[in-house]
Formats: structure tokens, sequence, C-alpha cells
């Protein structure tokens, strides 16, 4: 290796330095250049180097690291041989021969092997115009029509294999040369077709505009998980006719017979693909893309089963269900292109008309006037962002929404200000029934609950990215207490203020106080689910000071009863740092309102363990849960949700009480740990003999 050659030598073409460079062990030196043997030192730093690491000098940079040569790397070590340049030069070659193989046997095994591997490589990125693959030549109708007509001749090939007579297997020419074999040859091929056009069914469905085609992807759906269940049970006929038997692991081959694929090279890949940094890409198994294609079926089926419900609440609770499950991009991206069509829900609705029925507002208000203002029309498309950004992948989706909140927050704050310039005597009035003031406040209060179920939202999605370390938990579950309490109050209101509309327009008028008094016992089931999620949450803030107060007795005997030590300062963040890590985008965009990182370390800075107050906040979480089976009773989601929060509620319950009884007396006895054992957001304590 040249240690001294300059950047334009290192850049000479490969080809060229080939043949420069003598083959003898030795080679010699120039009068400018020394040559060194560099494979003991390279094969040293191979047992101890793993990816991403490099080996350089005390005055290596970053600025160093990003113009280094890495060897072995194709697209930066010009000097690397590779046994092809180009897919021209591997044609040439005979690489990918067609036809594949003069014996009709191996030319079907080999053109199975290249359908599995195929399968295989589609979790991989594929950018059509790097590798020069038109693959939209003639269009789907033509390759549609081409599938139709190999799948018919193969149905008659199968047709002949299971006929009695001699006659008739010989009206037809076999696929391959062995007559006992072709029977499960053509099963093989017909499934892994049918697969094809199945699939491409789906798609093509789903693509329909307005979800038209949900009810016919479904079938397909079905048809291509059979299929796929056809093509595993292939394997065994498969492996039993590879010549020599299975030589790769069942956990690297990329086909169902097991052996290596025609056609295929993995160094074109590095010196076609665009400039980028190198990364390691693990093929799928032929076992694992099967699997990757049964969940991507089961996902598309989910999106398919939606009813298209024009509640954007609804709406909402579906996307997040779904969300659960972690679709992949594909999934993702054919909900999200069925959302938002054309501006507009499921390609029908106009956002208007969603925010209004949203809102709690008669159906004639969405052809209110004031769709026409600015704000209004803002307000709109943050809607359809927020419906394309729950769409995205987890850790996007936080960011966006976190980001987005200050939108939101903008939009009401012109919204308020517009319509009271503009409408400012209207709006004082009460009695404007039918006018402006009635649609803007119902408008305005159902924007502040939608601004705090994003930052609820937002809270828990931290939660399944892991971002929050158990020496945090106090912090965010006191900031998720007073969002959800926040959240509770505005939906509590936007159903009221629905309800006393609604028995306006039936002409129902409340003749005295009783009613109102009334209406509060009867808190509406969504606005007590939460209220459910708020005892819990509450329940876990206060286990927690009861555990590190105790805790704190324990160590640090003058400051025993002091909650300043509550959190032990980590030597690159400090607690205050660390508020603003978690929560700045909240707190931008003042939500809630009031509530600062003083706030915080005042509620919590002078709490003693003498002195909390120790409700058990989980069984009134548990009695909640009890109690709204009934009005859920058929939403499947919400009575599993349910049933987490009522397991989470009663093992905490129980931890609440041994830490209340032996905390402050024996505090050394006790190991607390927080772990997501019944609900991948709300901890459950687990105390254990120390």
């Amino acid at each position: 290796m040249d240690w001294n050659s300059t950047p334009a030598e290192q850049a000479e073409p490969p080809m060229s330095r080939r043949s420069s460079l003598p083959l003898s062990s030795t080679i010699p030196a120039s009068p400018n250049t020394v040559w060194v043997d560099a494979t003991p030192l390279l094969q040293a730093a191979c047992t101890d180097l793993l990816d991403g690491e490099l080996i350089h000098g005390e005055n290596f940079n970053l600025f160093a690291a990003m113009s280094a040569l890495e060897i072995m790397d194709p697209k930066m070590d010009s000097g690397m041989i590779c046994k092809y340049y180009s897919v021209d030069e591997a044609i040439e070659d005979g690489v990918g021969p067609v036809p594949i193989s003069f014996d009709r046997t191996t030319d079907v095994q080999c053109t199975l092997d290249i359908m599995d591997h195929l399968l295989a490589c589609e979790e991989e990125d594929l950018f059509t115009m790097a590798y020069g693959l038109p693959l939209d030549g003639d269009g789907d109708e033509k390759s549609l029509s081409l599938l139709n007509a190999v799948e018919e001749n193969l149905c008659r090939q199968l047709r002949a294999c299971k006929a009695q007579s001699s006659r008739r297997k010989q009206d037809m020419e076999p696929l391959q040369s062995d007559i006992d074999m072709e029977e499960g040859y053509c099963k093989a091929l017909l499934c892994r077709l049918r697969f094809r056009k199945h699939f491409f069914h789906v798609l093509a469905c789903m693509r329909r505009p307005q979800g038209k085609g949900l009810e016919l992807a479904r079938k397909h759906i079905a048809s291509s998980i059979s299929e796929l269940e056809c093509i595993r049970k292939s394997a065994d006929f498969l492996i039993s006719t590879a010549s020599g038997g299975c030589s790769i692991g069942i956990e690297d081959r990329t086909t169902a017979s097991g052996r290596k694929p025609i056609g295929f090279d993995a160094s074109l890949n590095s010196r076609v693909s665009a400039p980028a940094p190198p990364r390691s890409i693990k093929m799928l198994s032929w076992n694992k893309a099967i699997e990757y294609f049964e969940k991507l079926l089961r996902d598309l089926d989910f999106i398919c089963s939606y009813s298209l419900d024009p509640s954007l609440e609804v709406l909402l609770r579906f996307v997040t269900q779904f969300q659960s499950s972690r679709p992949d991009l594909v999934a993702r991206s054919h909900l999200q292109l069925l959302l938002v069509q054309e501006g507009r829900l499921y390609g029908r609705d106009p956002m208007f008309a969603v925010i209004t029925r949203a809102a709690g507002l008669p159906e004639t208000t969405k052809n209110h006037d004031i769709q026409r203002y600015e704000s209004v029309m803002q307000l709109g498309q943050l809607v359809i962002n927020m419906l394309k950004i729950v769409c995205t992948n987890t850790a996007w989706q936080r960011r966006k929404l976190g980001k987005s909140l200050q939108d939101w927050r903008v939009i009401y704050v012109q919204l308020e200000l517009a319509f009271t310039n503009k409408f400012g005597e209207v709006l004082a009035t009460s009695n404007d029934e039918n006018g402006v003031a009635r649609v803007v406040k119902q408008i305005l209060i159902w924007l502040e609950e939608q601004a705090y179920w994003i930052a609820f939202r937002f809270l828990m999605l931290g939660f399944e990215l892991e971002l929050y370390s158990p020496s945090e938990f106090f912090m965010v579950y006191w900031y998720l207490y007073a969002v959800l309490v926040k959240l509770a109050e505005k939906t509590d209101s936007r159903m009221e203020i629905t309800e006393i509309t609604a028995a306006k327009r039936k002409g129902k008028k409340r003749k005295d106080s009783s009613k109102d008094v009334g209406r509060e016992t009867r808190i509406p089931p969504a606005v007590r689910f939460l209220q459910c999620q708020i005892h819990l949450v509450e329940g876990l803030t206060l286990v927690i000071i009861l555990w590190i107060s105790s805790y704190v007795c324990l160590l640090q005997a003058a400051l025993r009863n002091e909650m300043a030590a509550l959190h032990s300062l980590t030597p690159f963040n400090s607690e205050q740092e660390i508020f603003l890590q978690h929560f700045e985008l909240l707190q931008k965009a003042c939500i809630p309102e009031q509530i600062t990182y003083h706030s915080f370390k005042e509620s919590t800075s002078y709490a003693r363990f003498s002195n909390i107050a120790t409700p058990n906040c989980f069984q009134q979480a548990q009695k909640l849960a009890k109690e709204l089976r009934s009005s859920f009773s058929n939403d499947h989601d919400r009575l599993a949700e349910l049933r987490r929060l009522e397991q989470v509620a009663e093992h905490n319950s129980v931890a609440m009480n041994v830490i209340c009884q032996l905390g402050a007396v024996e505090p050394n006895s006790l190991k607390v740990s927080f772990e997501f054992i019944h609900h991948p957001c709300y901890a459950t304590a687990v105390v254990r003999r120390a």
C-alpha cells in the first residue's frame, strides 16, 4: 500500500493501478515512494476494530475523517479489485444468461431461485434510475396480461400432470425432463406467480380514489396470504431437488432450495450506487422475507378494514392503533394516501367540514362563510399536515408533532384576534345562536383540545422510543399529568357545548338548575377515560416521590426530608437542561400555560415523606377502568386498553402500600424498579427485597 501517494495517484483508474504493480512479493521503491506491506497491520486491526472505527494518528480530526481513504470500500478505494465494474460487463461474461440453461430442469430450478431471491431483495432500497432498470417499460397492463397468460399455461400443465391417461400427458410438453417432478415444479411456479398477481391487485385496488377499492383489496390480500403459505410449503420439495442438498444455513439462504441464485452480484451495487457513506446491508433470509410479506399484508388488511369514518376523533384512534403494530413504510404510505387525497379527507370530505364535525357543530355549518377566511383555511392545512404526520414512523412523527404545536398555537391566536376584531360586538353577545359567535367559540375550544391531544401523543411516543431514563420518569409523569388534566377539561367543555347545542336544536330547554347538576354527574365516557389515566399518572408520580424520599432518608441524613436531591445530577446535563430537552417544544407553544421548570421545581422541592398525602390513586383508576367497560363494550381496542390500565393500577396499588409501610422504617430493605410489563407507557413499580 502506498502510504505516501498523492490523491491524484490514489484516484488513478483501478485497471491501470493493477497493471502497473508487479506481482512479486517485493515491490521496488522509487525515489519518491516507499512501499510497506500493510497486511499484518490490517489483519491485526480486523480482529479488534468494530464497524465504523478508524485507525488514525493523534492529529486526526473530523475534517480528515470526511476525506479519508477507506480501504476495501469500492467507492473510496479505487484500487480495490472487483470482478465486474458494470452491469454490461457482467452480462457479457455470462452472469445473467437468457435462457439460463439449455437443460430444462436446471432452467426451471434457477428461475424459482431467482424469484425467491428477488422477494428477499425487496426489503432493500431500489433506485431504478441508478441501475438503468426501466421497470415501467410497457406499463402494468401488459405485465398483468403476461402474468395471466403464463398462469394459464401452468394451470394446463398442472392439470395434465394430474390426468390419469398417458395420452393426455403427452399432449403437452413438460416444463422439464423429470416427469415425476413435474407436478411439484408446476405448483411451486404457480403459487409464486399467483402471489405476484394478487399482490399487484392489492396495491392497485388500494390506490383507487376515495377508498373505492378497499373491499376488493381485502379479497386479494386473503389470496396473497394463501399463496404465501403455498410458497412456504414448496420449500421441502425444492430442497429435495437441490443437487448435493442444501449447503446454506436456513438463516442465510435467500431461496427456498438453498441454492445460490444466478444473475446477482453484490459488488456491482457498490460501484453504481449513489455516493453515500458505506453501510452494511444484511439481506433478508427466505423465511424472513415470507414473514415480512405476511406482516405487510396483515397491516394492509387492517387499513382496508377501516370504515372511513368521517369523525376525526375516531380516525386518530384508528391510526394510533395501527401504529402500535409498527407497520413498515409501504403500509404507512398507503394509509397516508388513503386519508388525504386532493386536500380532502378520503378524497371526499372538505377539511372545513371535518373541523366543524370534530368541533360538534351542526352538519349545516360545513357551508358557513367563515371557511373562506385565511386563518380558517390555514387551520384546514394544519389538519392535513397532522394526518400526514401521524402516518410516519415513530421517531419522525414525534419530532414533527412537537414542532407543529407552535403552529396550532399561532392559528388559535390568529383566529381569536381576527374574529374579535371583525365581529367583536357579535362575539360579545350570547344570543347569537345561529351566527358567527357560536361557530368560532366551538372551533376554538376544539382547536385547544386538539393541541393538547398532540402534546399527549408527543409525550407518549417518548416512552415508545425509550427517550426517558428511569431517573426522568418522575419529571415526565408530572408533565404528563398537567397535559392530561387540560385535555380532559377541553374535551369536557367541547362535549358539554355540543350537548347543549343539540338539545336546543331539538327544542329541549332546561327549566331549572337541577339538570345542570345532573349533567355534572353524567360525565361523558371519553372524559372519564382520560380521568382514569390522570389517576394512574398521579399515582405513579406519588410512588416515585415516596420511593425517592425514603431513599434520600437513608443516604442523606442531613437532608432526609428534602426533595432538593430528588434527582441526581448527571455529568452532562443539569435537571433544568433535561427538562428543556424533553419539553422545550411544548414550552414554546405554552402547553400547558404557566407550566415551567420553576413551577415543577416549586411543586416538588419541599415535599416531605411525612407530609405527602397518599391517596390510593391506583384504586380510583382501577375502579374507573371497571366501570367504563360497559361504555365501550363494542370497542375492542378501548376494552383492551382499559384492561392494560387496570393491570397497571392493580399492581402499583400493591407496590404503593409496600413502600408506604416499609419505606420510612426500613428504606434500605427495599429495591424498587419501574418496568413496562403491562403497558408500553405507564410503568409498573416492582418492589423487591434488597
